[in-house]
C-alpha cells in the first residue's frame, strides 16, 4: 500500500508571478516516485531546457543505482562484489563512501546493507520474510562489509550481503538536479524527488509553505513550515507498508533486527543538502526520539528535525523548540 509523501509542498504556482518571467514546472514518475521541477526565470525556454536536463539525469541515475534494473551499476554489484571487487564509475563510488561516514556518525543506525533482509519483504503482496529468512540474512546488515579500495573498487565481506541506496540516493538525485538548475541560471527554484527535496531561493521575497504530513490522518498537516533555500526530507511508517495480525510493516527497516522499525511514526529532517537530509531522515527514525534528535543536536549543526513518535506527539531538536 502507498500513500502519500511526509512533505507536501502548499505553495500555489502562478503562470505569471511578475511581467519579467514566470513559473515553469513538470512533473514525472522516475526512480520509482513522482519527481517535481519548478522554476522560475524571464526566459521560458531556457526554464525549460533546465527543467529537462533536470529529469534526464535523475533517469539517468536511477538507471545506475536501481536495485531493480538488472543492468544498473548497483545491481551487477550485488551480483559480483562478494566474489571479486568491482570497479564502480566514480559517482557510485563516492555516494558509498557517503553512505558509510553516515553509518560511522549514526553508530549503524543508517545502512545500505539493510536490504540484505530489507529485499524479502513485498509491501504490495503484504509479505514479509519468515524466522527461518531473517536468521540467515541478519549477520549480512553491517557497513563493514562493504569494502571500499580506492580508487573505485568495491568487494563484499559476507556471502548475503544486497545493498540498496534508497534512504541516500533520492536526496543525492535531488542535490544534483539542484546544481543542475544553477548552472542554468535558475535562482528560485524547487526539485522533489519522492519525500526529498530541495529550494533554491523563495517565491519572490515568500517563503514556500511546506506541510508536515500527518502519519495517521490522510490529508491533514501535523505543522506548516515557511522554508527558503533548505532542504527536506521526510521518512513516515505510512509510505511503502501493510498490517498483518495487527503489526505495521514498512520499507524503513532497523539493521540490529532486520525488522521494519517502530519506535516512531514520521521523521522531518531540514538542513543543507538533500543527500544529507535523506540519509539522517532515515537514520532519526531508526534511532527514535530521544537518541535521534541527540544525533542531531551534537553532530549536526545547522540541522533540525521533527518526529512524530509512536503516539502521534510531536518531538523537535534544540533550533526548533520555539515551534512548541
Amino acid at each position: 500500500m502507498r500513500s502519500r509523501i511526509g512533505v507536501l509542498l502548499l505553495a500555489v504556482s502562478v503562470s505569471a508571478a511578475s511581467s519579467a518571467g514566470e513559473w515553469i514546472a513538470d512533473t514525472q514518475a522516475i526512480m520509482g516516485t513522482r519527481v517535481h521541477v519548478e522554476v522560475y526565470h524571464d526566459d521560458a525556454a531556457l526554464a525549460r531546457s533546465a527543467i529537462a536536463a533536470v529529469m534526464a539525469d535523475m533517469r539517468r541515475i536511477d538507471a545506475s543505482m536501481s536495485p531493480y534494473i538488472e543492468a544498473s551499476e548497483l545491481s551487477v554489484m550485488n551480483r559480483e562484489a562478494a566474489t571479486h571487487a568491482v570497479t564502480v564509475s566514480p559517482e557510485l563510488f563516492g555516494l558509498l563512501q557517503r553512505s558509510l561516514e553516515f553509518s560511522v556518525v549514526t553508530d549503524g543506525a543508517f545502512d545500505v546493507t539493510f536490504a540484505s533482509a530489507g529485499r524479502y519483504y513485498d509491501y504490495r503482496a503484504s509479505i514479509a520474510p519468515d524466522a527461518a529468512t531473517l536468521e540467515a540474512t541478519l549477520p549480512a546488515i553491517d557497513h563493514r562489509h562493504l569494502e571500499l579500495i580506492e580508487p573505485n573498487l568495491v568487494r563484499y565481506h559476507h556471502p548475503a550481503v544486497y545493498v540498496d541506496l534508497g534512504g541516500i540516493a533520492k536526496g543525492y538525485a535531488v542535490d544534483r538536479g539542484i546544481a543542475i538548475l544553477q548552472a542554468h541560471g535558475i535562482v528560485e527554484g524547487i526539485v522533489e524527488a519522492g519525500g526529498d527535496s530541495r529550494i533554491i531561493g523563495d517565491r519572490h521575497g515568500r517563503p514556500w509553505n511546506v506541510g508536515v504530513k500527518d502519519p495517521r490522518k490522510d490529508g491533514a498537516m501535523a505543522v506548516l513550515l515557511p522554508l527558503a533555500n533548505t532542504a527536506v526530507s521526510t521518512s513516515g511508517d505510512y509510505e511503502r507498508y501493510f498490517e498483518k495480525d495487527g503489526v505495521r510493516y514498512h520499507h524503513i527497516i532497523d539493521p540490529d533486527t532486520g525488522d521494519s522499525a517502530r519506535a516512531v511514526r514520521s521523521v522531518t529532517i531540514l538542513g543543507p543538502e538533500a543527500t544529507m537530509t535523506d540519509a539522517l531522515s532515515t537514520s532519526v527514525f531508526v534511532l527514535g526520539v530521544e537518541k535521534g534528535i541527540e544525533l542531531i543536536d551534537e553532530h549536526f549543526p545547522g540541522v533540525d528535525a521533527i518526529v512524530i513518535d509512536g503516539d502521534g506527539r510531536m518531538h523537535y531538536s534544540a533550533n526548533l523548540e520555539p515551534l512548541r
